[in-house]
């Protein structure tokens, strides 16, 4: 193949977000006892909570809001929904998430077999638009973090996918060019089409098999498959 680097996403595409951050919601739920709060229903309770994070990373990705406001909003939010105005509990409650969850360790199926496969071919990135520290913590405590050269986050670079700076920064990073580089990742808009627009070739990432139209480089829906195509 043409390439000589390759970048990839963090959540959603290596590392399991859905799963680790499944398993530290119903942690959290439990260390803080929210059915005594009148929170019955734990499930519920989860998905109200990444129904306002989907919302508020949506508005982190523009610039609409901070870090800080992101991390505080989010619990804040899905407990009013509740019925639960306790300021104190969100906090806590946001703090012990952002401890937990990098630390949760969940991949999804064939990660190391693909890494092991491609490290001795090719140079391999991150590209993220996690917070700096949180995704460092996961590469660590996934074992994750030998296989990359070059750990590419929004927070430490100033610029967020889809922003085409942020890919810039990235090829000029890893001495990399656009049109030998390759990104895998599993956000349609964020990740491929944005790369694609900076002039890097993508692969879609799509485990869920979610219908759409648009034009990609290549389309995977099992990560073992990035060996038959690299």
């Amino acid at each position: 193949m043409k390439y000589s680097n390759i970048f990839f996403d963090l959540d959603g595409t290596i590392w399991d977000f859905e799963i680790n951050s499944h398993e530290t919601l119903l942690e959290i739920c439990t260390t803080y006892d929210l059915k005594k709060k009148g929170i019955s229903d734990y499930e519920e309770f989860i998905k109200t909570y990444k129904l306002h994070n989907a919302k508020l990373w949506d508005l982190y990705s523009v610039d609409k809001i901070s870090q800080k406001d992101l991390r505080r909003e989010r619990f804040q939010r899905a407990l009013a929904d509740f019925g639960v105005y306790d300021f104190k509990l969100s906090k806590n409650i946001g703090e012990s998430y952002v401890e937990i969850c990098p630390r949760k360790n969940k991949l999804f199926p064939y990660a190391f077999k693909v890494l092991d496969y491609l490290k001795d071919r090719y140079p391999l990135h991150i590209i993220t638009n996690g917070f700096d520290k949180t995704q460092h913590i996961k590469l660590e405590y996934s074992n994750l973090r030998p296989y990359f050269n070059q750990i590419i986050t929004s927070e430490k670079t100033g610029f967020k996918k889809p922003n085409p700076l942020i890919f810039s920064h990235a090829l000029d990073l890893a001495n990399a060019k656009s049109n030998e580089s390759i990104y895998i990742g599993d956000n349609l808009v964020v990740d491929i089409l944005a790369c694609q627009s900076s002039g890097i070739d993508g692969m879609y990432f799509n485990p869920k098999k979610k219908m759409h139209n648009e034009n990609v480089t290549s389309e995977i829906y099992c990560l073992s498959q990035i060996m038959d195509i690299l």
